[in-house]
């Protein structure tokens, strides 16, 4: 569905599908991207630097629930944290001046795919397995890698998820050994370092 440019010495890859052409005139900022790729911690940085407001998905649903998203898979199965973050993203996304950092499998449901490109412009914080694996090692709250050989499970999801990442992304960077701030100057620069206008 995309097509792409990549330079060889930039970390970014645009996407230039004609039907996304307005994405940089909306007013909001999706971050999409497996666990490990920096969507929080890239997304405060955008959202302080642009003025714009940042939530992150993931915590949106804590939130409303009063409890963590290991509890919610406990309780409810995949499926009901699923549900649950759907509802959050079709209102969260119909803010305005909003920085989202989802989380990793938002893209799985085809109405949050809709609602995301639909709704800002949506970039996709590319990992690698290698850098997924280290920055998740002692992490506790991550159902999906409990009890679990991480290398095989993040390499599973990875298949799945990563073209539909791309199917809705009007960015891809490649995330692997850069930090955040050079991230989320990248994404300033290529929105031409001023505020998302609607």
């Amino acid at each position: 569905m995309l097509s792409v440019l990549q330079a060889a010495a930039n970390p970014i890859t645009l996407a230039t599908q004609a039907a996304h052409d307005d994405s940089v005139t909306k007013s909001n900022i999706f971050l999409i991207g497996p666990m490990g790729a920096g969507k929080t911690t890239i997304g405060r940085r955008l959202a302080d630097a642009r003025a714009m407001n940042f939530i992150d998905s993931d915590h949106e649903v804590e939130q409303r629930t009063g409890v963590d998203i290991a509890f919610i898979f406990e309780k409810e199965g995949e499926a009901g944290f699923r549900r649950r973050e759907s509802m959050a993203i079709a209102e969260l996304t119909q803010r305005q001046n909003l920085v989202l950092a989802t989380g990793g499998g938002a893209v799985l449901d085809p109405v949050n795919r809709q609602h995301l490109s639909a709704r800002g412009f949506v970039v996709y914080l590319q990992a690698g397995i290698e850098q997924q694996i280290a920055r998740t090692e002692r992490s506790e709250h991550r159902p999906l890698l409990q009890n679990a050989d991480r290398r095989e499970v993040l390499e599973r999801l990875l298949a799945v998820r990563d073209p539909l990442y791309r199917e809705i992304a009007d960015l891809v960077l490649e995330t692997d050994g850069r930090n955040a701030r050079l991230l989320a100057r990248a994404i300033e620069e290529h929105l031409g370092g001023s505020t998302v206008s609607s």
